[in-house]
């Protein structure tokens, strides 16, 4: 199953940039996320690692399959276990703000219940100050 969701808020494009590129920052605005282990300080193409979830358990390990800086966009895959999920993640500016999408692939079950707190983060993202 493939589902797009999409926001619009105040932040600058450029913030929510910075936001999505440095994973330590990922808990600010995603807060079922309590913690990022990646040993690379800004994402890549090829950065590897695993988001803690609540009471810090690891919840999934990822892999950033693509990055482009300069059109805001950037992909990576996510396993919990047997279940693989793809995510394309982009920021644009959007009037005095941005706009920001992500689109979700997977099994069915995976994809609607990862729907949800997606569309709460994407919300924070781009919309709260941190």
């Amino acid at each position: 199953m493939r589902l797009t969701l999409h926001a619009r808020g105040p932040q600058p494009a450029d913030e929510v940039w910075e936001r999505y590129a440095v994973p330590s920052r990922w808990p600010d605005w995603a807060p079922w996320i309590t913690g990022v282990d990646c040993p690379d300080d800004r994402i890549r193409t090829g950065s590897t690692g695993v988001v803690r979830g609540p009471l810090g358990v690891p919840a999934a390990r990822f892999t950033v399959t693509e990055l482009d800086e300069r059109l805001g966009t950037w992909a990576w895959d996510v396993g919990l276990g047997p279940v693989r999920l793809s995510l394309d993640h982009g920021v644009r500016p959007s009037g005095g703000g941005s706009r920001t999408w992500l689109t979700i692939e997977g099994p069915a079950a995976a994809v609607l219940g990862y729907a949800l707190p997606a569309r709460v983060s994407l919300e924070m993202l781009v919309r709260r100050a941190v």
